[in-house]
């Protein structure tokens, strides 16, 4: 058997196609849980070790610095040394920053790292005043216009067809956003979204920044496609030229950030972009029990671009739980039981998670899953790496390595945590909890390296998760809104506030603003494992609720 045999030989039928389709476009339909990355990085991997692939010359876009950390990860696992996974903006700022100097002259502009401060600048130099929300909401739709490609122009003309944010008419709205523009080139700045249309500018117009960019990168992988925006559509364009080396990999049904110019279509309309396109499915569900797998279809059953998914799991599980509270305190206090019931039946708490539509409701389920002493991460918050007390311990691993130490790396690393105040018993504070659970994930990664590994192998591997926010699993229980959680999975997982005015939200009030809410409650579904368990709140007598539209929908309530 050869080297690149052993590769193929872990796939299934679909994913050995997606592998063996090392040329021209390839279109992949890959359902909720159906081994996509698995599929795409051994595809990497088989054209390198093939040779088909230079791996210098790959490039694997994704959409978060999490999710390129973990493709570079397993492309290094599978021997595709070299490849480079990066997302659209990290690689535009690379290029931006290598031909700005060549093309414009000295340095690139300093890009913002956030709008908000310099939106609320432009609202007060025009005598205005906005609430925070409205600020950021005013910052959304500069985001949303960029990658929209809308000049401030034809903006205006289609300002009627937006939600103006609280305290502006449409007509302010288009005048903060010229202030905005004028304020970035008074001061030499940029945003994100500039990155990119300024690198995809540079590509269609100056030939030597197209010849290099094309000499460099030769074969392309895009995953989530169906998120891409026009704008990321036009620079991947420019990145192809008239090649058609592209693989891109996507779920229609799993389309849930329209609101930032995300596209499915640019996924479903891949063989007319690219007539020789070969198109590939990915429908057997290796995640979830059948119960699981049956209300997820039947929800997005007959919705444009829906995959099948088949469950390949024998084991019987469970049909999703629904239950109806009086109170969201009753909801909190019942969920947090729950989860309490399943730890000490042996689900670990970091295969548990807790979803919900806005981030306004984790509140309650945290403080009742600390009264009970059980460990909560809220997903989206703090950076694990950006932590004070995991930066001190990753620069103290990395001072150790400096030094010659022959004793085992689990005994290096331990005691490099105890200096930290880290032992082998877990505190009782919940504050000193949250540290010991941090501390312990550093040195549950010494478990995950090969035999042999020494100290100095093992910080350089820090500071690569450093760099590309590759967190380690920490033993807690996950509290996400449900657009956080796609692309994650837990053993067992909450669905909680499904109610009308939440899932869907009270905004949604188009079929195309539904289908989206749905398309989101079918991420949410598609998370769990092995349980999911769907709860809502009855209200009170002035603001009584329904279920959600989709719980019948789905078969989980008759």
């Amino acid at each position: 058997m050869t080297e690149t045999e052993g590769i193929l030989d872990a796939l299934d039928p679909e994913q050995r196609e997606i592998a063996e389709s090392l040329r021209g476009p390839v279109s992949v339909l890959a359902g909720a849980g159906t081994g996509k990355t698995r599929a795409i990085t051994h595809r990497i991997a088989h054209g390198v070790r093939s040779g088909v692939y230079d791996p210098q010359r790959v490039l694997a876009v994704t959409f978060t610095r999490k999710a390129a950390g973990e493709l570079q990860g397993r492309l290094r696992g599978l021997g595709a040394e070299g490849v480079r996974a990066q997302t659209f903006h990290g690689a535009a700022l690379a290029q931006l920053s290598h031909f700005w100097p060549q093309l414009v002259g000295g340095l690139a502009p300093k890009v913002l790292p956030g709008k908000v401060a310099t939106v609320s600048q432009a609202v007060e130099g025009m005598g205005l005043r906005l609430g925070s929300e409205a600020l950021r909401d005013v910052a959304a739709e500069i985001e949303w216009r960029k990658v929209s490609m809308l000049s401030l122009d034809a903006y205006a003309d289609a300002i009627d067809a937006r939600a103006i944010p609280v305290g502006l008419t449409g007509e302010q709205l288009v005048d903060v956003q010229h202030r905005y523009t004028e304020l970035l080139e008074e001061r030499r700045q940029i945003d994100f979204e500039d990155v990119i249309v300024l690198v995809t500018g540079m590509l269609e117009t100056e030939p030597r920044a197209a010849v290099q960019v094309r000499e460099r990168y030769r074969f392309f992988t895009v995953d989530e496609y169906q998120d891409v925006s026009p704008l990321q559509h036009a620079l991947l364009r420019a990145w192809l030229g008239d090649r058609d080396d592209v693989c891109v990999v996507g779920d229609a049904s799993q389309t849930i950030y329209s609101f930032t110019g995300a596209s499915s279509s640019y996924l479903l309309r891949f063989g007319v972009e690219f007539p020789q396109a070969r198109q590939i499915r990915l429908e057997r569900n290796y995640r979830s029990r059948e119960p699981i797998v049956r209300v997820a279809n039947r929800l997005m059953r007959d919705r444009p671009g829906a995959l099948h998914l088949r469950a390949t799991r024998e084991e019987p599980g469970a049909k999703p739980q629904f239950e109806w509270f009086a109170t969201e305190q009753e909801e909190a206090a019942g969920v947090a039981e729950s989860i309490a019931a399943a730890i000490s039946a042996g689900t670990p708490a970091s295969d548990i998670a807790v979803l919900y539509r806005t981030n306004s409701q984790s509140a309650r389920f945290e403080e009742q899953l600390r009264r009970l002493g059980i460990a909560v991460r809220v997903h989206g918050a703090q950076r694990f790496f950006d932590r004070a007390d995991v930066r001190q311990a990753v620069m103290l691993i990395r001072g150790e390595s400096k030094v010659a130490d022959d004793r085992p790396l689990f005994q290096i690393v331990s005691d490099a945590l105890r200096v930290l105040g880290w032992t082998a018993q877990a505190p009782e504070g919940a504050a000193e909890r949250d540290k010991w659970e941090a501390l312990s994930a550093l040195l549950s990664l010494v478990d995950e390296m090969p035999t042999g590994t020494g100290i100095a192998q093992f910080a350089d591997e820090l500071t690569a998760r450093q760099k590309a926010q590759h967190e380690p699993t920490l033993d807690a229980v996950t509290l996400s809104a449900v657009h956080a959680a796609k692309g994650l999975e837990w053993a067992l997982v909450h669905l909680v506030g499904m109610t009308e005015g939440l899932l869907p939200i009270a905004h949604a009030q188009t079929e195309e603003d539904i289908a989206e809410e749905r398309r989101l409650a079918y991420v949410a579904f598609t998370r769990a494992r092995d349980a999911l368990r769907v709860s809502g709140v009855a209200g009170g007598a002035r603001t009584p609720r329904e279920p959600s539209r989709f719980l019948s929908e789905s078969g989980i309530i008759a």
